[in-house]
């Protein structure tokens, strides 16, 4: 058993070390845990591994793995989300090792441009700015070392990569260099005429392309936050935490599918980075000036951006509820002890799709909450889904007119549908 093996490996401090304690140990762990629990599913799918106590009964049988399964899922779920606090515990090291190297890789580029045409002091500011950006950042990384480093600005309450902050970041760091080589350059200016230039090239004029992008999308950044707390606050939005940030989040929904919106956004404005980029690399001595056409591009995806974060989601919904038949039953009304089979959209949440998460789905019969039994089939479950749930009638219904109502792994209730039980 999952639980078992985990709790064995604990103290075995080598390459197969599950307690965590040991560099690698958490997510050597989680990988473990998870490839049993993956193994005792299918067997269980398979008909295997039920103790004869149960056997011969379908309904207890189903019962009996659905727990055991659901606290197989709680284990690996722990083990994810300890090898998610060590990545973020581990993951400074590696921003502050990245922006340094992009220091590292800015001198090599200067120093190859600079053979024939000779050091100016454009490239003594450029590297400079350069150094206190990386110095910025690996301060902030280190007073958030246990949030991520750097990055943590841009993780979101759903400890995923937030693609509206990572864009706004991209480009605030951007227009702080440019700021900070500016500066630089003017604190080196002797002559008049060269300080009178410096002070010109930040005129509103020749940067209102790029501020206006800055203001955008920094705006963007913000009131996503707001509208995506306000929808899940007014229940029309389902959001499930993940163990985790991951870079494909800036590109996918909480489900791990490409999405749209997203990509779009990220794209474009990559692009309109690099070309300002560009731009500030053949004219150091002005903000880059952005033309209106990729400004106004930049704005056009930021705008689909934020309609796609307004038209995602949507509250569950029950539309019907009927008795469940196995082959040859007879047809008849629902009476306690019986399967219902509950029909709607939006059960199961984006990022909700394994064991743990739907383990915690309930039905609400009346006044009895019943935990939805996990069904297995090879490679998945068959219940439940995101638009079929079956779970028993117990017995302690009383007969008559009763609701039901489905919780699902967000917390979100659904509406109330009306069924009449027999005796």
């Amino acid at each position: 058993m999952a639980v078992q093996e985990a709790r064995q490996g604990a103290g075995a401090h080598g390459g197969g070390c599950a307690c965590g304690d040991c560099p690698h140990g958490a997510r050597e762990g989680h990988r473990r845990a998870l490839a049993a629990f993956r193994q005792g599913r299918d067997e269980f799918a398979a008909g295997r591994g039920l103790p004869p106590a149960v056997a011969h009964s379908a309904s207890a049988s189903r019962q009996w793995i659905s727990a055991e399964l659901a606290q197989r899922a709680e284990a690996v779920a722990e083990r994810g989300r300890a090898e998610g606090d060590a990545w973020l515990a581990g993951l400074w090291t590696r921003t502050a090792f990245l922006a340094w190297g992009a220091v590292v890789i800015l001198l090599l580029a200067q120093a190859l441009t600079a053979i024939g045409a000779g050091w100016s002091s454009a490239r003594t500011a450029g590297l400079l700015a350069a150094v206190a950006v990386a110095g910025a950042l690996t301060l902030a990384g280190f007073f958030h070392r246990a949030r991520g480093g750097a990055l943590a600005p841009m993780i979101g309450e759903d400890n995923r990569m937030s693609t509206s902050r990572t864009v706004a970041a991209c480009w605030v760091l951007f227009v702080a260099y440019a700021v900070l080589l500016l500066a630089g350059r003017l604190a080196a200016a002797s002559d008049p005429a060269e300080r009178d230039s410096l002070l010109a090239g930040l005129d509103l004029a020749r940067g209102a392309g790029v501020v206006t992008v800055l203001a955008v999308v920094c705006g963007i950044a913000v009131l996503v936050r707001r509208v995506v707390g306000l929808r899940v606050l007014g229940q029309r939005l389902q959001k499930v935490p993940a163990h985790r940030p991951r870079a494909a989040d800036l590109l996918t929904d909480d489900a791990g599918r490409g999405a749209f919106a997203d990509i779009q956004y990220v794209v474009i404005s990559a692009v309109a980075l690099v070309f300002a980029a560009v731009r500030l690399g053949r004219r150091p001595d002005q903000l880059p000036d952005l033309p209106w056409g990729l400004a106004v591009l930049v704005l056009i995806s930021a705008a689909t951006y934020l309609a796609g974060k307004y038209a995602e989601g949507g509250r569950p919904v029950v539309l019907s509820v009927v008795r469940a038949r196995e082959p040859g039953d007879l047809d008849g009304p629902i009476r306690t002890g019986d399967d219902i089979e509950i029909r709607g959209t939006g059960f199961v949440p984006p990022g909700a799709q394994g064991a743990d998460r739907l383990a915690r789905m309930v039905v609400r019969i009346g006044a009895v909450d019943v935990h939805v039994p996990l069904i297995p089939v090879p490679g998945g479950f068959r219940n439940p889904t995101d638009s079929v749930l079956t779970v028993p009638v117990p017995v302690e219904v009383e007969p008559g007119a009763v609701e039901v109502q489905v919780v699902t792994a967000a917390g979100l209730a659904t509406n109330r549908y009306s069924i009449e039980v027999t005796d």
